[in-house]
């Protein structure tokens, strides 16, 4: 997902820094553009009118301040960067934990953003740190979910839950709680669930 929308923001930039000398209808289309970009990656709509009007009055704010031969792309750009730090929070915060074990994450988002490879990553970066994390295998929908969930889970090191064998096969709401069981019983302290992703055009 990030990778996609930074060739987005990217090519909006680029486009902007192609234009010269930039007026406030060129800031209101680069602030469409990535309006339109954070949507289509599933950030909530609240979040993304809060942000874009941000960003929308510090530019045009800049504009007029900004002296012959600045490179007024550059500076738009370093308001919308400033902006996406403060909303993805500018300092580093480690995960409360349940105080009795085990603490659930359940992955969820569109299909293709990577919920499976974050899930294997999270795993390992959680047993790096001391905890004992178990990998459950809820997206019973999307063809080899379970075996590519499994793949990661062996190359970091991470037991998986998959009683099922996915490929439209078995309810991923018993998974998930039998997986949590399972966890309890086997005294894993993280339990990262693994779902199917929605289509865009999913309600």
């Amino acid at each position: 997902m990030f990778e996609s929308l930074g060739n987005r923001f990217s090519n909006a930039f680029a486009s902007l820094r192609s234009r010269g000398k930039l007026s406030s209808s060129d800031v209101s289309t680069v602030c469409q553009e990535i309006r339109q970009a954070l949507l289509d990656a599933d950030v909530a709509l609240s979040v993304v009118e809060d942000f874009v009007s941000k960003i929308e009055v510090q530019a045009k704010a800049a504009l007029e301040n900004l002296q012959a031969g600045t490179n007024q792309a550059q500076a738009i750009f370093e308001i919308v960067n400033q902006e996406l730090v403060e909303l993805l929070g500018s300092q580093a915060r480690r995960l409360r934990l349940a105080k009795v074990a085990p603490t659930v994450i359940m992955l969820a988002g569109l299909q293709g953003a990577g919920k499976t490879t974050l899930a294997g990553k999270l795993a390992k970066y959680f047993a790096d740190q001391g905890d004992t994390p178990l990998l459950v295998a809820s997206d019973l929908q999307r063809p080899n979910a379970v075996t590519q969930l499994q793949v990661v889970g062996e190359a970091a090191g991470i037991p998986v839950f998959a009683p099922q064998p996915g490929n439209g096969v078995g309810n991923p709401v018993e998974v998930a709680r039998e997986g949590i069981a399972f966890a309890k019983a086997k005294l894993h302290s993280i339990v990262i669930v693994d779902t199917a992703g929605r289509l865009g055009v999913d309600a």
